[in-house]
């Protein structure tokens, strides 16, 4: 296990993390940084922890034991949740409400607003912004299910923009994507990540790709495996040994 330790720009800091929904522990004495401009990608077998490790660092899963924190504050304690944007699963949404794409994306802004607050000249441009930055703001009076799932995931990531975060989490987004589509999303994740100066952090089964367009994989399995450049996490023995065994989509 290789760690990439930073304290520089930390925005989000575990240490030694335990969690469990039952008597057996799914998360293990997990310790890990990511840091802002950091496109972190989470790759580990089905119920290995990935979702749960997000859900932990989005605050929605308490840990038993160990501490977490956003942004030099602990979780418990944390308030400012508009810096921090999450995009669940496509699985979790509903696709057949009848909004509009602009719609859809206006409604990252009642995290800034709250919910019964009119909408502002800066809500209406920032919802418009979020679209251009995910090339998507000529789909604006479309109906959300009548997209293509990869334009869907567009959409839902610019819903997140839209309330100006500073980090993303995004859980398992290529799910019910061809392969062709996943890549082109997290190629298009990458350009965010660089032209935005945005930091991601997602949970994915797809590690070919992932761990082409990521700047630091993580791999778990209940407890940290690896943490660390993609590339050498490929090159390693370790990885050979997983695909060996079938421990790895691949």
């Amino acid at each position: 296990m290789q760690n990439h330790i930073d304290h520089t720009n930390t925005i989000i800091e575990l240490n030694r993390v335990c969690f469990s929904y039952t008597e057996e522990e799914v998360i293990k004495d997990v310790t890990l940084e990511i840091h802002k401009g950091d496109y972190v990608g989470i790759i580990g077998p089905n119920g290995g922890g990935k979702s749960t490790l997000l859900k932990l660092m989005l605050g929605i899963l308490k840990p038993n034991k160990g501490t977490i924190k956003l942004f030099g504050i602990d979780v418990k304690e944390f308030k400012d949740w508009s810096k921090i944007g999450y995009v669940p699963q496509r699985a979790h949404i509903e696709l057949n409400f009848p909004a509009t794409v602009e719609e859809i994306v206006a409604m990252g802004r009642y995290g800034k607003r709250g919910l019964f607050h009119f909408p502002t000249k800066e809500d209406k441009e920032q919802t418009l912004l979020a679209l251009q930055q995910v090339d998507m703001l000529g789909f604006k009076n479309r109906q959300i299910g009548d997209l293509s799932g990869g334009q869907q995931q567009r959409v839902f990531i610019a819903r997140a923009l839209a309330a100006q975060p500073q980090v993303i989490f995004l859980d398992e987004p290529t799910v019910g994507v061809d392969i062709k589509t996943q890549k082109q999303f997290y190629e298009f994740l990458r350009k965010l990540n660089k032209d935005l100066n945005l930091t991601l952090a997602l949970s994915s089964h797809e590690l070919d790709v992932v761990a082409h367009e990521a700047t630091e994989l993580v791999y778990i399995n209940r407890t940290i495996v690896y943490y660390g450049n993609p590339e050498e996490f490929l090159k390693g023995a370790y990885f050979h040994e997983l695909i060996g065994k079938g421990g790895l989509h691949h």
